[in-house]
């Protein structure tokens, strides 16, 4: 056994010990081509806001850029899947997504990818350069997680691992360590389109390309102003992402199920209650989601997204707790109180849309005023 086989053993078993579900490992190339791949899905605008990609993107084509001397790429993945409903079995209330019911996984892969990292560095009789990232860095993950193994990229554009599925965190430790490489998993997609037939909003406008800017996880944690009026719709009950692409996709059928507290469902968050969710106020919130994944969104972009879902809803009961959002401080939460009353409504809130143009002050709840004024009208 060569020394490059040795190490490979030892890291991959360390990996496994530590908690990983899945680990393989790939060279670090000069360039990528998905790299240019990537650069033309950002040309097309399909980014969205997300404007911190494009700020890394010579570092993704290069991992040189990452780590001088760069020569491995270790991916690992964790399981996140709980044996709960799918987005798709579930009725009433919210959704949230499932990778967001526990623990945040920056937070949980972090920690471990850091002892892989350090372990990597003890292995060498010379100290070894080493980067650890967990969705925070300017990397390829799954074009590193598709070379190395441990899974192919779907037409939904997330990685499937034939006997895991897609319910997959994702992780890579760079190294200047030489080490034996994995093979490329075949596209097991064939013919099969579940995933961009099921997309509510038509966010997969072709297999493997996806409009980030039309997809309910982007507008419901990325976008910060207000969701597009045409969109809102196709949201349907997701208050924070969205899973419908992963429920529906045939190799999540028979998933395996995680073993890890940590992305156990906090209380009340498997389809939690909208009229809970709307009597939450700041504190409430920071407090309910500490240390979760939903905090990202920031108190008022989640108050839009529940808002959009009651809107959704179609139960007018929950109309007065709709109210009580018109006077909030943050201008996209009263734009968003303005629209749900209307969906659930229409004309017979006319009166009261018509009273808010005279006391609302800011331009784009205005504006949001109007278009419901306009449709109630019509």
């Amino acid at each position: 056994m060569n020394e490059a086989t040795r190490l490979s053993v030892l890291i991959k078993n360390q990996a496994l010990a530590l908690g990983f579900d899945l680990v393989g490992i790939s060279p670090a190339e000069s360039h990528y081509g998905e790299a240019d791949l990537f650069e033309q899905w950002l040309g097309w605008g399909y980014a969205g806001e997300m404007n911190y990609l494009e700020r890394g993107l010579s570092k993704r084509k290069e991992v040189e850029r990452v780590l001088p001397g760069a020569r491995s790429i270790v991916s690992c993945a964790v399981n996140y899947n709980t044996e709960n409903p799918r987005s798709t079995e579930a009725s009433g209330g919210g959704w949230i997504s499932r990778y967001a019911w526990g623990d945040d996984y920056h937070d949980v892969m972090g920690k471990m990818l850091g002892e892989l990292a350090d372990y990597i560095t003890g292995l060498c009789p010379e100290e070894a350069g080493v980067r650890a990232y967990v969705d925070t860095g300017p990397v390829l993950e799954k074009v590193h997680a598709s070379r190395s193994g441990v899974g192919w990229v779907g037409k939904n554009t997330c990685l499937i691992n034939q006997r895991v599925g897609s319910w997959l965190f994702l992780g890579e430790v760079i190294t200047d360590v030489e080490l034996d490489y994995d093979s490329e998993v075949e596209d097991r997609c064939g013919t099969c389109t579940r995933c961009i037939d099921a997309c509510p909003t038509d966010a997969i406008v072709e297999p493997y390309v996806l409009d980030a800017r039309k997809c309910i996880s982007y507008l419901t944690i990325e976008l910060k102003g207000k969701i597009p009026i045409e969109l809102r719709e196709g949201v349907e009950n997701n208050v924070f992402g969205c899973d419908v692409c992963q429920d529906v996709c045939p190799w999540n059928r028979e998933a395996l199920f995680t073993l890890k507290k940590s992305f156990a469902p906090r209380e009340k968050l498997l389809s939690p209650d909208f009229k809970w969710l709307m009597e939450l106020d700041g504190d409430g919130f920071r407090e309910v989601f500490r240390k979760s994944p939903v905090k990202r969104a920031k108190h008022r972009g989640f108050m839009r997204n529940v808002l959009v879902a009651v809107g959704n809803s179609g139960n007018k009961e929950y109309i007065e707790y709709v109210r009580g959002l018109l006077g909030e401080d943050e201008p996209v939460i009263r734009a968003h109180a303005v629209w749900a009353p209307w969906r659930l409504e229409g004309g017979d809130c006319l009166a009261e849309l018509e009273h808010l143009l005279e006391t609302e002050t800011d331009e784009e709840v205005l504006e949001e005023i109007r278009y419901a004024v306009d449709s109630a009208r019509n």
